[in-house]
């Protein structure tokens, strides 16, 4: 079995190879896990964190706007494909081009290219809650009605892939996913990173800014589950799908403050003081425009479960991320 990973040096694809090599559980057309022989990550970038060491693994570095070279990624050999490439939200609300071009047009590449294998290949294509408008609750019938460029993009690919599992020429599938807490690493330009970097920076001793009030939700996934979650949906069955292949995942929703409060109650008042207020009325102007909480049935009834609480994401985070330990 060859799989490719778009945007995979980043980090849920590198966390999602090492989880695909180290378990075989990816599942064939026939319903049987299947042996991976190859996994290739495709990046627009150098790997920031080290690639896995497994001679299984393959880096290719390119542009996935690049028809030729999508075109060369996902050939005849290729049976699975998750595509996380893309320009996440607040790149993408600031240059609408540059949006349009990699989330759009570089999705529309990889299920071209997939459907010139004659394979039909599955597609797991990763959406956002942001395709929803400002609903403060959202389930699995409620219309999109994006409110960025970032939530518009993603909700056309959600189109695009039932149109091209309709034709026959993949088996596609959506993962509509939560704001991903605490990402490790360094900030990155989603709009949504702070509610990592409120959590991650002040555990690893530095001081951190939040853009957004106290009041404000988010609804949160820990990088853990939604591993897992990728895997579910990848090996659901398609006829159980239907027509509609585009999942919600749920989460939880805390407030802002009530992160902050978890992170004193882990961690104790030296770190939690860490964080200092710093409003950005852009940032919370589309953190606004975002669901605070979903009730995802479908996702529910595959097994496709959250994460118990906030106290276990910052927990997860520490174990596994910082050998254990946090700076006091």
């Amino acid at each position: 079995m060859k799989v490719v990973i778009t945007g995979g040096t980043g980090m849920l694809g590198r966390r999602l190879a090492l989880r695909i090599l180290a378990r075989p559980e990816l599942e064939g057309p026939d319903g049987t896990a299947q042996n991976v022989e190859k996994v290739v990550l495709f990046d627009a970038f150098d790997p920031v964190e080290t690639p896995p060491e497994d001679p299984r693994v393959e880096i290719v570095t390119g542009d996935i706007c690049d028809r030729a070279t999508v075109d060369e990624l996902i050939d005849g050999a290729t049976d699975s494909v998750f595509h996380f490439a893309a320009v996440v939200s607040g790149g993408a609300e600031a240059d609408f081009d540059l949006g349009y071009a990699v989330n759009l047009d570089g999705g529309r590449n990889v299920l071209e290219a997939a459907r010139r294998t004659g394979r039909c290949p599955k597609i797991v294509f990763t959406s956002s809650l942001a395709v929803y408008g400002g609903e403060r609750s959202v389930d699995d019938s409620t219309a999109l009605t994006p409110q960025t460029s970032y939530g518009t993009q993603k909700a056309i690919g959600e189109l695009l892939v039932n149109d091209y599992t309709r034709k026959g020429f993949v088996d596609g599938r959506t993962l509509r996913l939560p704001t991903i807490v605490i990402r490790p690493g360094k900030p990155n330009a989603a709009a949504s990173g702070f509610a990592s970097s409120i959590l991650r920076e002040p555990l690893q001793g530095d001081e951190v800014g939040n853009p957004v009030t106290p009041e404000s939700r988010m609804l949160i996934l820990s990088p853990k589950r939604a591993v897992q979650a990728f895997i579910d949906i990848h090996n659901a069955d398609g006829a159980a799908l239907g027509m509609n292949r585009a999942l919600m995942m749920n989460g939880i929703s805390p407030m802002v403050s009530e992160m902050l409060d978890g992170l004193r109650r882990y961690a104790g008042d030296a770190v939690a003081d860490r964080v200092r207020s710093e409003p950005d009325a852009l940032i919370q102007e589309i953190v606004d425009g975002w669901a605070w909480f979903s009730d995802g049935a479908r996702a529910r009834a595959l097994g496709m479960e959250p994460d118990a609480s906030l106290q276990e994401i910052i927990e997860t985070f520490v174990n596994e991320e910082l050998d254990g330990s946090f700076v006091s």
